[in-house]
Parts: C-alpha cells; sequence; structure tokens
C-alpha cells in the first residue's frame, strides 16, 4: 500500500508496518543493520495532517506513527514518532485495526489532533484519562461503519 492510501483510507489508531523493500543485513553488519531498521518498522497511527501552504512554503500531507516507549518502569523518558508524507517511497502494510466499538482517546479536538491512547471501553479511556492529565482529552468511540469501509477500500486498492 501506497503512503497516500494509508493517509486517505486508513483509520487511526491501525498497526502499520512500513519497509523500503530490501533484505534485512546479518547481525554482524550493525550500522547497516540500524540503516536498515530504520526504514523497516512500524507502529501505530496516531496523527494525519494535511498539506500547508503558507506564503512561497509548502509542506504535503503527512502521517505519524506511534514507534514505541522507552524508559523505566512507568516512567516514560523517550517516545518516538516517525512522520512519512504521502509522497514516500516506502511501502506500507495494515497488519490491525482499531476494534469497532473501542475509544479512541485525542489529547485535544481539532485538525491537529494526535491519538494517545485507544481503549478497549469508555470506562478504560476514562481510567486512563485519570492518571495521564490530558485536560482538554476528547473520547471518540470507532464505529463498524468507518473500519468496515476502510477495509474494504483499502483492499480494492
Amino acid at each position: 500500500m501506497s503512503a497516500q492510501l494509508i493517509y486517505d483510507l486508513v483509520p487511526l489508531g491501525s498497526i502499520i508496518r512500513y519497509s523500503d523493500g530490501t533484505p534485512r543485513p546479518p547481525e554482524r553488519h550493525r550500522k547497516k543493520l540500524s540503516a536498515w531498521e530504520s526504514a523497516n518498522s512500524g507502529g501505530r497511527l496516531i496523527r494525519k495532517t494535511p498539506a500547508r501552504q503558507a506564503g512561497q512554503y509548502s509542506s504535503p500531507a503527512h502521517f505519524t506513527l506511534h514507534e514505541g516507549d522507552y524508559g523505566s518502569g512507568s516512567v516514560v523518558v523517550l517516545r518516538v514518532h516517525k512522520s512519512f508524507s504521502v509522497d514516500c517511497g516506502l511501502k506500507f502494510v495494515v497488519n490491525s485495526r482499531p476494534a469497532p466499538g473501542s475509544i479512541q482517546v485525542f489529547d485535544r479536538a481539532g485538525e491537529g489532533a494526535e491519538l494517545v491512547y485507544l481503549a478497549a471501553s469508555r470506562q478504560d479511556a476514562e481510567t486512563w484519562l485519570q492518571s495521564h492529565g490530558y485536560p482538554n482529552a476528547v473520547l471518540e468511540e470507532v464505529s463498524v461503519d468507518t473500519v468496515a469501509a476502510d477495509a474494504v477500500e483499502g483492499r480494492a486498492a
């Protein structure tokens, strides 16, 4: 699947893998392996940002994946996000989509909102919010229609 199709069809909360198509180098080639891993990984789709035009500068539409959190115990020290332009040449695969009825927790309302948590239920989302402090959070239920329509359109593309 292309980056443009991910942007157009795949719902936030989906687990996406991406690849440049090259084979994984042997473990002993640490530098080559590190470079390969930066172009062959995956994460949860957390944000879609439309194209922007500001004066003579423009930026294409892009989406962001949350690749992981690093820290100790329950303290997150580093959160890794990676953004991809819709004209990116990598190949993408949707591993899973959010389950219908699950609750998406966004950090705020509006166009720049970022998915910060995907809860199994509204109660789970509200419990998570109490301990994570997002005062402007917005909860949205994942509908059956949205996931089904995206899945059919994604397969047809």
